[in-house]
């Protein structure tokens, strides 16, 4: 993306080997600018002929259009909903709120759509050993498609601070997990290490065709708005894989005449991990890595491999950057939960980024907004018990919904029930 040099699909390659940069697959806009449309994607909607049934894949020719279909490992993915809550509308402060929750994957997270593009093109290159680093969710994501696809997973954890659901994901499906001593950036430059010396294919978010399928979120929600944009996208950044995505996403729509202007993009991180909102207040000039510590384990990332890209993202949609805290961050689940939605910690900067920038006067009242859940609200367990139960260390549960005790008597349960103040 830096310096223009190319390289063919079927190299093996994560970086330029010329200046360093990352990656991009391009596409031909010019022919597909002829060749497809609107209708090209609203006539496959509903079909439940592969690929097209996948809500990856029925953009295939924005993605991958020339790999061969039965070269497609897809379970499916996608079809993910998009929910219009007023009552988070209003919590946040804005007329219109959106949710596009990705939590209704195949695995519960996002990462089933960048995993069919990179375990599709593991099998193209005739690999059979996959492997990434992971704070959960790319763990179980990588886990499912190898085993579907009938390839090897590996996956590099950190010692701690792993969520049970995800970590039980990985395991169920058979993939190779191991603990290292090191946090999440260390294990993605040894899984790096590892991988070129073992003959491994990495899948984590700096392979190229993990973001192709990551962008058709941003296609998908388009189409489900009848093709009309949103004033704001508003995504959580870890690695900021999604946020490079949907930039990319929205830059090929533009060009291909799809849409008639671009949303402006916000990039929400916790404020324990947050070297793009720290390079975002000066100026976006260079990157600082921190020490990341946040209660979001799915972006607990202090080194984002993908910043340059989100960068681009951000120049392009005329973006913004925002931090909150996990006091934030717990609130906002709390109340995305209430609603019957659900979501696990870090799809909450998403709602709560919004209620902060609509605060600050940068997302205005009347504007219609998305936000993205990014995984489904069983992946951390843990936080929602010890959140609603006010045993989270530093944390005030402000919206509890407390689980009584009784004795197997009606006079008990009735005492309770009689007493108890609706949700």
């Amino acid at each position: 993306m830096d310096c223009g040099h190319q390289y063919p699909t079927d190299q093996i390659i994560y970086t330029c080997s010329v200046c360093g940069g990352l990656l991009d697959v391009q596409h031909d806009l010019d022919t597909l600018r002829t060749s497809i449309s609107r209708a090209t994607f609203d006539e496959r909607l509903g079909t439940l002929e592969r690929p097209y049934n996948s809500g990856v894949w029925r953009y295939k020719e924005l993605v991958y259009p020339d790999v061969a279909d039965d070269l497609i490992v897809s379970r499916p993915e996608g079809n993910t909903n998009l929910y219009d809550s007023p009552r988070l509308a209003a919590w946040v402060g804005v007329q219109k709120l959106y949710l596009k929750h990705e939590g209704e994957n195949p695995t519960g997270s996002f990462k089933d759509r960048g995993m069919t593009g990179g375990v599709t093109q593991a099998r193209v290159l005739g690999i059979n050993r996959v492997a990434c680093a992971s704070t959960g969710n790319t763990s179980a994501s990588l886990a499912a498609y190898a085993a579907w696809a009938g390839l090897d997973g590996i996956v590099f954890f950190q010692n701690k601070q792993i969520a049970l659901g995800k970590l039980a994901q990985a395991i169920a499906y058979g993939a190779t997990g191991i603990q290292v001593n090191a946090d999440f950036d260390r294990n993605l430059e040894l899984v790096r290490e590892v991988a070129e010396k073992l003959g491994i294919y990495v899948l984590n978010s700096i392979n190229p065709f993990r973001l192709e399928g990551q962008k058709t979120i941003m296609i998908e929600t388009i189409q489900q708005l009848r093709w009309r944009v949103p004033d704001w996208i508003v995504v959580p950044g870890g690695n900021l894989g999604n946020s490079s995505a949907f930039g990319k996403a929205l830059y090929e729509l533009k060009a291909l005449g799809l849409i008639d202007r671009l949303p402006r993009l916000a990039i929400i991180q916790a404020d324990g991990a947050n070297p793009l909102y720290r390079s975002y207040q000066n100026g976006l000039k260079s990157l600082e890595p921190v020490h990341a510590e946040t209660i979001a384990t799915a972006i607990k990332i202090g080194n984002p491999v993908n910043y340059r890209k989100a960068v681009r993202a951000l120049h392009w949609t005329g973006g913004v950057v925002e931090e909150v805290s996990d006091q934030e961050i717990m609130d906002a689940k709390a109340q995305i939960d209430r609603t019957g939605i659900g979501c696990e910690p870090a799809s909450a900067c998403s709602v709560v980024g919004v209620r902060k920038l609509v605060e600050k006067g940068v997302i205005g009242r009347n504007e219609t907004v998305v936000g993205i859940l990014t995984g489904h609200v069983l992946k951390d367990a843990d936080a929602v018990i010890n959140y609603h139960s006010n045993q989270l260390d530093g944390i005030e549960a402000h919206y509890p919904n407390h689980l009584h005790q009784s004795e197997a008597t009606v006079a008990a349960l009735s005492e309770i029930l009689a007493v108890r103040e609706p949700n």
